[in-house]
């Protein structure tokens, strides 16, 4: 009787383990489909408030992080409980996990570092795709942001695979305008105001030309003389233009600006020398032919 009372005592027990780990699968199960269904309404809203393309897929991209994580966590969760309710220690297996996972890290921390790194640069929205940028000392088109890896194409056609955890410093240049810089070398003898002058009437040109017009912000803006080059005075000046169209107009003001000049007889110098034939201007006589014609020192030309 008492080994009948034992063994119907170790059913009930068992069939109320088991009803309590199905309860547990149950109540997993239903918190993690209503946790994906939040998600995935908040995303939705989201998107729906959002125009920029490229942001609903940042928004995305967070969303399937997010379900992931929340789906690790509930698993987790769940296992613990079952385990507990067969009889099995959690507290060994976390310890044992905890070393593992100690051991795991320590080789994996460039992956772990890649991960957490990407989850920033989309949750700040440092990078997305289609824009041009600098990082870890590659630059070119993003065609692809992951939590892994930035992948660019660079204007030879090369692509290259970065690392997220290589990215310490991000350098965008497709964000809200940028300036299209201009460097400009005249002959010491030009009238600088003359220069200006036609500077700009190029620049307001290439603004009233239909296919240039939507490119550009605003007015020319001259800086003024940069430097005294050696044989030339440096000139810079900006146009401020929608993103990733800077080398398109300044490629265009730059062949503009050169017809203009050679049309005004303005000089763009090239480094050059002076060759004397007769005496220079202290008196002294040229040089026998016997002896190389060209700017030589001094006292070898005087013997």
């Amino acid at each position: 009787m008492k080994d009948l009372l034992a063994t119907i005592s170790l059913v009930d027990s068992a069939a109320l383990a088991a009803l309590r780990i199905a309860l547990i699968l149950v109540a997993a199960w239903i918190i993690a489909a209503v946790l994906r269904r939040l998600i995935r309404l908040f995303q939705e809203r989201i998107g729906a408030r959002i125009a920029d393309a490229e942001a609903v897929k940042r928004a995305a991209t967070l969303g399937r992080v997010i379900r992931y994580l929340a789906n690790v966590l509930i698993s987790l969760i769940a296992a613990m409980l079952i385990l507990a309710e067969i009889g099995i220690s959690v507290a060994p297996i976390l310890g044992a996990a905890g070393v593992v996972g100690i051991a795991v890290g320590f080789g994996a921390q460039s992956l772990v570092k890649d991960y957490f790194t990407g989850f920033f640069i989309l949750l700040e929205n440092q990078i997305r795709q289609g824009d041009v940028v600098d990082i870890a000392g590659k630059s070119g088109l993003v065609e692809e942001v992951t939590l892994r890896f930035v992948r660019l194409r660079d204007y030879d056609g090369n692509v290259h695979y970065v690392p997220n955890g290589l990215i310490t410093a991000v350098t965008n240049k497709s964000r809200g305008f940028a300036h299209a810089v201009i460097d400009i070398g005249i002959g010491y003898g030009e009238d600088l105001e003359r220069v200006f002058s036609i500077m700009r009437e190029v620049a307001q040109a290439l603004r009233s030309d239909p296919a240039f017009a939507p490119k550009i912000m605003d007015e020319l803006e001259i800086a003024g003389v940069e430097n005294w080059a050696e044989s030339a005075v440096m000139l810079r000046a900006r146009l401020k233009v929608t993103p990733l169209e800077q080398w398109t107009v300044r490629r265009e003001y730059l062949r503009r600006l050169k017809k203009a000049f050679d049309e005004a007889e303005i000089e763009i110098p090239v480094p050059h020398l002076k060759v004397y034939s007769g005496a220079d201007k202290r008196g002294f006589p040229p040089l026998p032919a016997s002896q190389p014609q060209g700017p030589v020192p001094e006292q070898a030309s005087r013997g």
